[in-house]
């Protein structure tokens, strides 16, 4: 395949003129018969930070898998200094100086945090036990450098998922690499913790330390990449240089002629009265066992209308996901006060169950581990909740099920070359697909949304976000928690600021900014808004 003109050369020269320690070219690869690679060239020098951009599907993932030596068979050449190496696996790579985060996290969640940064290299007593005081003390220093307040003796499993991305974070510069590859390193990160992490890598940058940044988010490719390198089917779409980052060009090349606005209009009529579908009064809730780390809603009043998109903003820890899990049913056992109404009756599931039957739908923030067995087929996950459809007298109709099925991949637009293809072979875009298609066969009036883009590539956000236009269109509630200022600002209709556990503020989108919601978020004024 031809890349695209984009104005610069095949390797457009970086900020930095540091020496190229990775390089990669004609890089190929096929699964089958899909062809996932097709000659590929892609380097890194030293003190640059290289973004890897491109849709779910567009190459990024096999690319690293092949650069940290998860991925051995491959056509083209790797080299490390200028020296042809083909690496045998994951530990020969690190042994090489490159170390991966990757986006699923890999971390054993029974182990400590001091235990999983030191896990394969745990320091020695002079008898060769466990030096259990150094591997703390090593633990505490390096996320201090990440300016993360997390007990290096908490287990891993007892941390939100943006503290257990930290330690990923962590772990990897641990290891002192001279290539560090992230690979969606902010995705659960709150504000606060991406400036941070941005201020590491800046630290990085002049250690000479090269580094390869994939995300989706095109503001953080603008803020910290010297150099992009953008991927389409495949293959090299283009690169361009940090002075030549032009959102509007960069998804260009990602979706071609799918290029399209973002964020879809709202209706023309999204300021007519709305009937309240559910109303927040007053809830606390105290759970019989406390969650450390966790903040459950402290006095939390909110609305949310027919038809009405209504964000959830807060820093990390400010109780958006407890709120969600409370409403859904799936919060901790403990003593509840205040009320909640939907649709003017009184609602307090204590089960997701309970909050199906009554109309209320959830897709949590990590769809791998919360929502999806990965090993199920497509039509499987879709219809988990929605068997009761399709049976008759305790028999399921298999010719229904397929016509459901079928009906929701073609409404999402799902990309999976069957029913039967296992859902852990879906990229993260087509995953999350599969778990709003499972939400709305159950005909939600009210839909919980955790991060519902974490993860997924521009296109598919956009998608996503004509969807929920489509649904709040069509008369459902939908309540929105996210970290991206953008996202809030461009689908919601409204912002409703947590902090400590309680709705400090209420934003109209129009006319409001993301320094508001911050200001909010953060305990400073918000001149002229409904500030709690």
């Amino acid at each position: 395949m031809t890349a695209v003109d984009t104005g610069d050369p095949p390797c457009a020269e970086a900020a930095t003129s540091g020496p190229v320690v990775v390089a990669m070219t004609g890089v190929a690869k096929r699964f089958g018969g899909v062809t996932a690679l097709d000659g590929v060239t892609f380097d890194v020098r030293a003190g640059e930070v290289h973004a890897l951009l491109g849709e779910n599907g567009a190459g990024k993932s096999t690319l690293i898998n092949i650069l940290s030596g998860v991925i051995t068979d491959y056509d083209g050449e790797v080299a490390v200094d200028g020296t042809p190496v083909r690496f045998a696996g994951p530990a020969a790579a690190q042994a090489a100086g490159i170390a991966t985060i990757h986006q699923e996290l890999d971390l054993v969640p029974a182990l400590s945090v001091a235990d999983n940064l030191v896990l394969g290299r745990e320091p020695r007593t002079r008898l060769r036990t466990v030096d259990r005081r150094a591997a703390v003390r090593t633990a505490r220093e390096h996320l201090d450098r990440l300016g993360a307040d997390i007990d290096p003796r908490r287990p891993v499993g007892s941390l939100r998922v943006g503290e257990q991305q930290l330690v990923e974070i962590a772990k990897a510069l641990a290891l002192d690499a001279r290539v560090l590859v992230m690979d969606e390193p902010t995705a659960a990160l709150a504000d606060g913790e991406v400036r941070r992490l941005f201020a590491t890598i800046d630290g990085l940058r002049r250690r000479g330390v090269g580094v390869v940044y994939i995300s989706h988010r095109m503001e953080e490719i603008e803020v910290v990449a010297d150099r992009a390198t953008v991927l389409r089917n495949g293959s090299v779409a283009g690169v361009v240089a940090a002075g030549r980052m032009d959102r509007r060009r960069i998804i260009a090349m990602m979706v071609g002629e799918r290029a399209t606005s973002l964020f879809a209009p709202a209706p023309g009529d999204a300021d007519s009265p709305r009937e309240p579908l559910l109303d927040v009064t007053d809830l606390a809730v105290r759970p019989r066992a406390p969650r450390p780390g966790r903040c459950e809603p402290d006095g939390i009043s909110l609305t949310v209308r027919a038809g009405e998109i209504v964000g959830l903003a807060g820093l990390m820890g400010a109780g958006r996901t407890e709120l969600l899990e409370t409403l859904f049913g799936a919060g901790p056992r403990g003593r509840r006060s205040g009320a909640i109404r939907l649709n003017g009756s009184r609602y307090a599931p204590r089960h997701p169950r309970a909050a199906l039957r009554a109309g209320v739908g959830f897709v949590p923030e990590d769809r791998r581990r919360a929502a999806l067995v990965l090993e199920h087929p497509v039509g499987r996950s879709i219809m988990l909740t929605a068997l009761a459809n399709v049976t008759t007298a305790g028999f399921v109709s298999r010719k229904r099920e397929r016509s459901v099925v079928q009906r929701a991949i073609t409404e999402l637009a799902i990309k999976t070359s069957s029913a039967a293809t296992p859902v852990g072979a879906l990229s993260g875009g087509n995953q999350q697909k599969v778990v709003f298609a499972r939400q709305l066969l159950a005909e939600p009036r009210l839909l919980l949304l955790d991060e519902p883009t974490r993860g997924v590539d521009i296109g598919a956000k956009a998608e996503i976000y004509r969807l929920l236009r489509r649904l709040a269109g069509e008369g459902m509630g939908i309540l929105l928690a996210s970290s991206e200022l953008p996202e809030l600002l461009g689908v919601c209709d409204r912002v409703v600021v947590l902090r400590g556990g309680r709705a400090v503020a209420d934003l109209p989108t129009d006319g409001c900014t993301g320094e508001d919601i911050l200001a909010a978020a953060m305990g400073g004024a918000t001149a002229g808004r409904d500030e709690r």
